[in-house]
């Protein structure tokens, strides 16, 4: 249900880490936020030197806007524009909260006490404006009793919303309603959550610590318990608890150094405090944990947790003795054998059921977990849909509980734990009695789950377009070995990268070309996009480096021309291309985005061109394209210094310069005021639809071709110049300095005087042959062995 309802302006009440988060994510998607904490009780020394006193309106406001100061230098980074900042207002608790009275939402993230939380409603009842949605970000503390007291519309419209830790980038979103909870204000807010928060939305219930805490709290003391029972390493533990299981590389121990050992042991405490009997001694922290905190070793913060960095070596503690020792990593046949082989549900039955000490350590760690999480069905999550979308959202597993027990097996494994003597829920045994035998069905790509006797259809935000239930439904128009053209509806193509880490070679070339042709023939427009780990990470350095080495230019240079001329077909289609990348778009990744009609990326896009790190120059247009995208993004009719764009694109390339976000890509040019971001990366491929619908729709033409205005001899002496300046700064080296002469021959032009318009094609071949020399070089070839051994870039 959708209301007529917008958040145009929210209060954030609580300045800490968490409370800053929430409000640096909103700043993000551009609504205005204030941040209130207390006022302090006492002046600073610096204040005193100043002459302030505690009435001075910076002193009072010191707290939220330490805070704000903050955000710019925490790392990973809340903003993703440093410019975001000015949307979010400081303030403090006794000043400002008849301000209120102006905001639609206000979000409390003040101290995990009771006492203090209801006291800082009362207040806020007293100024909100009616109708206003007030929610708590607490972890674990009742919902039900933080509402008690107050007024009937304060309680109708009052709800948990627990983000996870960093807001900008953890997916789950956690709502919780109570029993007044007004249904419409749940909808809209669920609602809100996925398509303005971007977030991934669950309803739980209220209970302590809700869904994902609850449950990987639980799996994370199983976990120590069966290290210390079996006699396993700490880092034994995490080096068969990460990837190899589906879970994050952080796995166990570096999750708990990243999250804080003070953070877990409140959050596992406050279970604690509320279970009783076995229930309640899993969550009792271990006596060596608590060692840990009177020590001070809470992890990453305090320099040292389960592991210690010295110099280059990274140690393991040992928990019997608190000494760090030399990090282990477990070793077993059944390692092996998961590593060689495919499919996650595969992998998983070759771990579990193993019997070396690798398969007994999962067995005895993942299974409790399964079982925990049957337990509490229906306690803390109404739906298995629910909780398995909890733990991949929130902890990152790539399987949730049930997926996990879908992929070993139920009637297997619930054979083994009766056999282990080990308690299987009641509804799990009558499950497999049905002759039931997977929590989830799939049929046609309709994905169905059981449901107390029944099986339901999961529910899916129609601004999600799944490419795998595509493919199964409707199979593909073409394909190669580097992609596939997908009919996505409403007269729309797609064309998805497939090639390992979707690196450009000539079949996605050719793909492309395919694409656009299919397009312009039966389609109203192309979608290029795909769902893989990232965009596309370049082009194919391995294939390059082995024609290279061979002396085999002749090939090189056809390879080269094809894909310039496939991004042309791309920048001229006579249908709009929209492409939708995210996360990595490096290199040729980039290239391919840069002409296109229309590109829709996700906050999360990284991209940049970055072929100075491998010893060469973008070859398939990216230098010309990123220039004339600047000179294009500039006012109409404003006397323009080319010179000055010509600069800064030479900067952002010969140092391989790469978005840390969307909004960051706005600023280095990659992306302009005409291209879209969506803040929910589910819907990027939706939203790069609904472009190519209303592009179509506005009766788009293809862009003329035009000539392009540059810097020639004169603008080429200047960039050299401030190459020059880079490398006596250090931040340059020999090989550099050559890479940068030829970059900047290709962006002045050439021998041209200053101001001379030239054809596209003519700077085409310029970067062509820049390329062409660049890897001809024995630099340039070391650095792209040690990108492709090391993966990192070699300064040489």
């Amino acid at each position: 249900m959708s209301l007529v309802r917008q958040i145009r302006k929210a209060a954030v009440l609580g300045s800490g880490v968490m409370g800053s988060g929430i409000a640096a994510h909103l700043a993000n998607i551009g609504i205005p936020t204030l941040l209130l904490d207390m006022v302090p009780r006492e002046l600073t020394e610096d204040e005193k030197r100043k002459g302030l006193t505690l009435e001075d309106k910076s002193v009072r406001n010191r707290i939220s806007q330490t805070a704000l100061s903050k955000l710019l230098k925490q790392k990973p980074a809340p903003l993703t524009s440093k410019k975001n900042l000015a949307l979010i207002e400081s303030g403090n608790f006794e000043d400002d909260l008849e301000r209120l009275k102006d905001v639609d939402w206000v979000i409390e993230v003040v101290i995990e006490n009771l006492a203090v939380k209801k006291s800082i409603f009362e207040k806020v009842d007293q100024f909100r404006k009616p109708g206003s949605i007030v929610s708590s970000n607490t972890s674990g503390i009742s919902i039900e009793a933080m509402a008690e007291g107050r007024s009937e519309d304060f309680q109708k419209h009052f709800l948990g919303t627990h983000f996870f830790n960093p807001p900008r980038y953890l997916k789950l979103l956690e709502i919780i309603p109570t029993k007044a909870t007004d249904s419409a204000v749940f909808a809209f807010m669920k609602e809100f959550g996925e398509n303005v928060l971007g977030k991934g939305v669950v309803e739980a219930r209220d209970t302590p610590n809700f869904i994902a805490n609850r449950i990987g709290t639980y799996g994370l003391l199983v976990t120590v318990r069966e290290m210390l029972k079996g006699g396993y390493s700490v880092g034994e533990v995490d080096s068969i608890t990460g990837p190899l299981i589906g879970r994050p590389k952080s796995a166990t121990f570096r999750t708990l150094d990243v999250v804080g050992l003070d953070t877990f042991v409140h959050v596992a405490k406050n279970v604690y405090d509320q279970v009783e009997g076995d229930e309640q001694e899993i969550f009792r922290t271990p006596d060596f944990m608590q060692k840990m905190l009177e020590k001070g070793w809470i992890g990453s913060k305090s320099g040292q947790g389960f592991f210690l960095k010295k110099g280059k070596e990274i140690l393991e503690l040992n928990p019997e003795t608190l000494q760090y020792e030399e990090r282990k990593k477990l070793q077993a046949p059944s390692i092996e054998m998961a590593k060689q082989i495919k499919g996650f549900a595969n992998k998983m039955k070759a771990l579990v059921y193993s019997e070396d000490r690798a398969g007994q350590l999962l067995w005895n760690i993942v299974m409790p977990t399964l079982v925990y999480s049957a337990q509490l069905l229906g306690e803390i999550a109404e739906t298995i849909v629910d909780l398995d979308r909890a733990m991949k959202w929130g902890f990152g597993w790539s399987a949730g509980p049930f997926e996990i027990w879908d992929a070993i097996g139920i009637a297997q494994s619930v054979a083994r734990l009766e056999q282990e003597g080990i308690a299987v829920p009641q509804w799990i045994k009558d499950f497999v009695a049905a002759g039931h035998e997977t929590f989830y069905k799939e049929e046609n790509g309709v994905v169905s789950y059981y449901d107390n006797g029944n099986y339901k259809q999961v529910i899916i935000n129609p601004r999600v377009i799944h490419l795998q239930t595509i493919k199964k439904q409707k199979g593909v128009i073409k394909k190669n070995s580097g992609a596939s053209l997908i009919d996505i509806g409403d007269g729309v193509i797609l064309l998805e990268f497939t090639s390992p880490n979707n690196a450009i070679g000539l079949d996605i070339v050719q793909m492309i070309n395919a694409a656009v042709d299919e397009a312009e023939a039966n389609y109203k427009g192309l979608v290029i996009g795909n769902q893989g780990k990232n965009f596309c990470v370049g082009a194919n350095i391995a294939m390059m480096l082995m024609e290279a080495q061979d002396d085999n230019i002749f090939e090189l240079d056809f390879v080269i021309r094809q894909f310039q001329n496939a991004m042309l077909k791309i920048k001229y289609s006579a249908v709009p291309v929209v492409v939708a990348p995210f996360n990595m778009t490096l290199g040729g990744g980039a290239e391919v985005s840069l002409p296109a009609a229309r590109i829709q990326a996700t906050t999360e896009t990284y991209i940049g061109l970055v072929e100075a790190g491998v010893g060469l120059i973008p070859g398939g247009g990216g230098t010309k394209e990123l220039y004339m995208k600047a000179l294009k993004g500039l006012p109409k009719g404003v006397s323009v210094d080319i010179q000055q764009v010509a600069n800064k694109v030479f900067e952002t390339v010969a140092m391989a310069k790469v978005s840390t976000s969307a909004a960051e890509a706005h600023e280095t040019n990659f992306l302009n005021f005409a291209d879209g971001i969506s803040v929910n990366p589910d819907h990027q491929l939706y939203d790069a639809k609904q472009v190519v619908l209303s592009l179509y729709e506005q009766g788009y033409t293809p862009p003329v071709r035009e000539k392009v205005p540059v810097v020639g001899e004169s603008g080429y002496a200047t960039l050299l110049l401030g190459a020059e300046a880079m490398r006596l700064s250090g931040y340059l080296s020999e090989h550099d300095m050559v890479i940068a002469k030829e970059l900047a021959y290709v962006l002045s032009g050439g021998k041209l005087p200053f101001g001379t318009e030239v054809d596209e094609q003519y700077l085409l071949n310029l970067e062509r042959e820049a390329f062409l020399r660049l890897i001809s070089m024995p630099k340039s070839q070391q650095r792209m062995q040690h990108m492709l051994i090391k993966g990192k870039p070699l300064r040489n």
